[in-house]
């Protein structure tokens, strides 16, 4: 059946589906691709993020972090536990209830806005008069706009391909049906750090692997360092700088393992065996099954499409957004993209300033920033003030029981405009939101330091970071 539309998004991730909506509020024909799929088959839009990523991460860390508090905050607070377990099947089963709530508000936010979604995997047919043929299942559909959004995989380690049972990726981490004895982790990135945390707050032993010798290489130093010593308390082994060679699956059952073989940091062989391996090295762009060949969209040697700064492709009324194409793989950059694309098609001006997009690391402490750090900083040559405040002289802080890391502010020496924000400690991931407003408006550190802001709060330690550029903290 072929059926015309306005716009067609291939993928219904974040970046996709946000398009999609966007455009049916702009007054497009719009329909929505997505193939992802629930455990009885039936449509889970919301790509890696909803499925498999942000939104089923969280869960487990929440889930986990209970239970760590529980066995080791809760008596300082007064509150006694005796036999304290875990149920990782009902964890689990949680989990997937907020994953399917999710899906189920995505296909709500279709009905109301009008978009059509079609199941199934979209690609590119041809181009037509009317502008390209997308064939999904047994339909095609006919639109002059065509916005790609099909997101991004987890790269797997040469030689040891994910079985979901040993070798995991991000979606078999999410999965382990038991807690392992041993685990460990190949890349001390985002899913890594996330995933090795869950994991270890239910008593796994963890060991991760970074080949790189820095931690966090795209973090502040000094706030990197702070998270490093907070992790390593907690428990997690962290060897960096290390070389992995031979990964060998042992399979004997319930006693099945996983060996590990490579170098550390002084050239030493080593070997680990583990339960569990998880592998996090990095994802690459999801063009399998496009048919880009075919129309001749262009991709990079890495597969990812080629776009300009607006995201239009080489072909007239197609685009791509997220993590398909250049720039960081983070969900609400796609959601941008996607908001963008779809205004740039209504032909209004849709930006995306990728200097003011936050990272967040959701691990305890949490780890966020925006902006540029303090080695950005030094090599550009760049003349800069730095403000820090400690949240163990927060008083929120100290009655939340969670004093660890601090707020760190990068202003320019001689406009005092904020250059960057870094912090690493306690709900950091929602304190950043108001330094990512302030470096939107090119608020000064000042600008920052004289808002009133509630007390007790967590953001007071933004505030006095603010006030620290200027060497003025009044708690610390």
């Amino acid at each position: 059946m072929e059926k015309s539309f306005d716009v067609v998004v291939i993928g219904g991730g974040p970046g996709g589906y946000i398009a999609a909506i966007r455009a049916a509020q702009l007054g497009f024909n719009t329909a929505c691709i997505d193939e992802w799929k629930n455990d009885k088959g039936g449509p889970a839009p919301g790509g890696t993020c909803t499925n498999v990523g942000c939104i089923p991460s969280k869960a487990l860390l929440q889930s986990s972090e209970h239970f760590e508090h529980a066995g080791h905050a809760f008596a300082d607070h007064g509150i006694g536990l005796k036999d304290l377990s875990i149920d990782v099947k009902k964890m689990l089963g949680r989990k997937d209830t907020v994953v399917k709530q999710n899906n189920d508000g995505i296909l709500y936010l279709f009905k109301k806005n009008k978009v059509s979604f079609f199941h199934g995997r979209g690609s590119f047919l041809k181009a037509v008069d009317s502008g390209y043929e997308v064939a999904v299942g047994d339909d095609v559909l006919t639109a002059k706009n065509v916005i790609v959004a099909t997101g991004s995989v987890p790269r797997p380690l040469p030689g040891a391909p994910f079985d979901e049972a040993q070798v995991l990726s991000n979606d078999g981490a999410l999965r382990i049906p038991a807690v392992p004895k041993t685990l460990a982790l190949i890349g001390a990135g985002v899913i890594g750090l996330e995933m090795g945390s869950v994991w270890r707050r239910l008593g796994s032993q963890v060991t991760v692997l970074e080949g790189l010798p820095t931690f966090l290489g795209a973090v502040d130093e000094q706030i990197a360092k702070e998270a490093h010593k907070a992790f390593t308390k907690q428990g997690l082994k962290i060897e960096l700088g290390v070389k992995v060679g031979e990964i060998k699956v042992d399979k004997k059952g319930a006693h099945s393992q996983v060996t590990v073989a490579y170098t550390d940091a002084k050239g030493a062989a080593q070997t680990l065996a583990v339960d569990k391996l998880i592998v996090s090295i990095g994802r690459v762009a999801n063009t399998v099954g496009l048919n880009a060949e075919g129309v001749g969209l262009k991709l990079d040697e890495r597969g990812a499409i080629v776009v300009d700064d607006e995201c239009r492709t080489n072909l007239p009324g197609v685009w791509a957004v997220g993590d398909v194409v250049r720039g960081p793989m983070l969900a609400h950059k796609a959601e941008e993209e996607g908001v963008a694309v779809a205004e740039r098609i209504a032909g209004q001006h849709g930006h995306v300033n990728f200097n003011t997009i936050p990272w967040v690391i959701y691990t305890s402490p949490e780890i966020a920033w925006v902006g540029q750090n303090e080695q950005q900083l030094k090599a550009a040559g760049r003349a800069y003030k730095a403000g820090t405040f400690p949240f163990m002289a927060n008083g929120r802080a100290r009655a939340l029981g969670d004093t660890t890391g601090m707020v760190k502010m990068l202003a320019d020496a001689a406009t005092d405009e904020i250059l960057g924000v870094h912090i690493v400690g306690p709900m950091a991931s929602e304190l950043i939101a108001e330094c990512v407003v302030a470096m939107e408006f090119r608020a000064s550190a000042e600008d920052l330091a004289r808002i009133c802001h509630a007390h007790p709060s967590l953001s007071e330690a933004t505030k006095e970071a603010a006030l620290a550029v200027d060497k003025r903290t009044l708690n610390f």
